[in-house]
């Protein structure tokens, strides 16, 4: 290699040592300071970001305030609106099941004064025997009349159900009940305050007494529970309509 070629590669090595930066207590402090100004740059806009309100001005915030306290004042009234047509709703559905209750307890109570519903509780069943056949239909009327003067709910007579329409004829041998012959033993069964029926039927110059007096023979029991189980079928009225109730406005 010739001396010329070798003075020209120390000539650019010398050049790339002066171009390069070195390691000088200011390079190292330099570059420490602008490491630190990043963290400290990075952390406040992550600070910024989370707290977001810090830099405001203060008619910024109260604008901020505000829209939130209206916000706010909204839901309430949002809530309390919900929490009113829940209530009327809830009051809506207990009238409403109250009176389809009270409804069907009439009904049932309909139904059983007027003999179309079956019927159980308390109550007596008295049996009147005739061997003479001397027991007429007034005397089985009269029967009718001091049970229901002693509070009974229901009666039947021999499977027939006794309701306000029913009533009684005196046939040959035999006694017809709304026009269907019945025959002793005459068994009726009420229901009602045992105690109070039962005595009814006893009293001097009663039911008990009257039986007795035309040869025959009476006998009541009183018992926790009995059923009248016959029914009676309700016609159309051929004449009769309820009249209107009247209403105010």
């Amino acid at each position: 290699m010739s001396t010329e070629t070798q003075t020209s590669r120390r000539a650019w090595r010398r050049l790339r040592r002066a171009g390069a930066p070195r390691p000088t207590k200011g390079n190292v402090l330099a570059t420490i300071l602008a490491l630190g100004l990043g963290f400290a740059i990075a952390a406040q806009v992550r600070q910024t970001s989370i707290e977001g309100l810090e830099d405001l001005r203060e008619d910024e915030l109260i604008r901020i305030l505000d829209t939130v306290d209206q916000d706010g004042n909204r839901l309430a009234e949002e809530i309390q609106t919900l929490r009113l047509s829940r209530d009327r709703l809830q009051s809506d559905t207990t009238s409403l099941t109250e009176a389809r209750e009270a409804a069907q307890q009439r009904l049932d109570s309909l139904a059983i004064l007027a003999g179309t519903a079956p019927a159980r509780g308390p109550g007596i069943v008295l049996t009147i025997r005739d061997p003479e056949n001397r027991v007429t239909a007034p005397l089985l009327l009269d029967t009718l009349q001091e049970l229901r003067d002693a509070g009974a709910e229901a009666i039947e007579i021999n499977s027939i159900r006794v309701v306000a329409s029913t009533f009684f004829t005196d046939g040959e041998g035999s006694i017809s009940i709304s026009g269907t012959e019945v025959s002793a033993p005459y068994v009726v069964t009420a229901i009602g305050d045992g105690s109070t029926l039962a005595s009814a039927m006893e009293i001097p110059g009663g039911v008990t007494n009257s039986v007795r007096s035309v040869g025959g023979e009476a006998g009541v029991e009183t018992k926790d529970e009995v059923t009248v189980s016959a029914l009676r079928s309700v016609s159309e009225p051929q004449y009769a309509r309820p009249v209107p109730s009247s209403t105010t406005s």
